[in-house]
């Protein structure tokens, strides 16, 4: 199993928690002072006021998603669709969050922005080769298997 720790940098910081018991995610809220607005186009930076240790897991990151009710009603998503949270890192948790919609969003103190995902790190040696195993497939890429 394991434990998440998270140490406050920011007294007014919320803790990451689970909305149900069968949430896969964290929410992660934003801690701001005041509302920052979002143009569209826009990407902004939005801290937590948290840092994280995970112990006792084994190899595992942390991964931030977008949370789906921001993403398709707001337009509002992470600009690398995926934040990763290596587990050496003990610095602040910064959500990067861009405005894909027509229209401004703002986000409000304490306002839930993202989820954070605990997932297992497969970690395999890494060696170089003159060629690879054959497969059907082969170097079939996009769009090469057909679409039904």
């Amino acid at each position: 199993m394991g434990i998440l720790y998270f140490k406050k940098i920011q007294p007014q910081a919320i803790l990451p928690h689970r909305a149900t018991p069968g949430s896969a995610g964290y929410d992660l809220h934003a801690c701001v002072a005041e509302q920052v607005v979002v143009l569209p186009g826009e990407t902004v930076r939005i801290p937590t006021g948290l840092c994280a240790a995970l112990e006792g897991a084994g190899d595992a990151v942390l991964l931030i998603y977008a949370r789906s009710s921001l993403a398709v009603n707001h337009g509002l998503t992470l600009p690398n669709c995926v934040g990763v949270v290596d587990s050496d890192y003990r610095g602040e948790i910064i959500v990067a969050l861009t405005n894909q919609g027509k229209e401004t969003y703002t986000i409000q103190p304490e306002e839930r922005i993202a989820q954070l995902v605990v997932t297992p790190v497969f970690l395999p040696e890494v060696r170089e080769a003159q060629s690879l195993p054959e497969t059907e497939r082969g170097a079939g890429g996009f769009g090469s298997t057909g679409r039904k």
